[in-house]
Parts: C-alpha cells; sequence; structure tokens
C-alpha cells in the first residue's frame, strides 16, 4: 500500500466514525507529514511510495485503527 493509499483509506473510516482527519506537510521534513485523525496522531512518509507491513501496523496503532479496517 503507497502512503496516498493509506491516507485516502483513514479519510475514509475517518468520515464513517465522524472524526475530524488532516495531513500537516509543515510537521515533517522532506517528504514526511503529520496525519491526525482525531486527537491521535502518526508520521505519514513518501505519500508515493510503498508502506511496509511493519510500519503500517505501526501507523494503524499510533492511530489506534485495525489495520484490517483499512
Amino acid at each position: 500500500m503507497k502512503g496516498s493509499e493509506f491516507e485516502r483509506r483513514v479519510r475514509k473510516i475517518a468520515r464513517s466514525r465522524n472524526l475530524a482527519c488532516q495531513f500537516v506537510a509543515d510537521k515533517g521534513k522532506g517528504s514526511h507529514g503529520r496525519l491526525y485523525l482525531g486527537n491521535e496522531f502518526t508520521t505519514l512518509k513518501d505519500r508515493k511510495k510503498e508502506i511496509g507491513r511493519d510500519l503500517l501496523a505501526k501507523m494503524c496503532a499510533d492511530l489506534k485503527i485495525d489495520p484490517h479496517d483499512l
């Protein structure tokens, strides 16, 4: 899964749970940024590159969502 696809799926979860979701590019270096879901956040690396399985699991844990919901 690419970073942009992860962001798109998190936004879909946010709509279904009625939570705010936003990406802030200023909160990261280079192509990194911070993705907020409600009060939780995680760092999203380059949105054009693939996200590894372990990183995906960590990002889902940061946002308190189940990876299988994606």
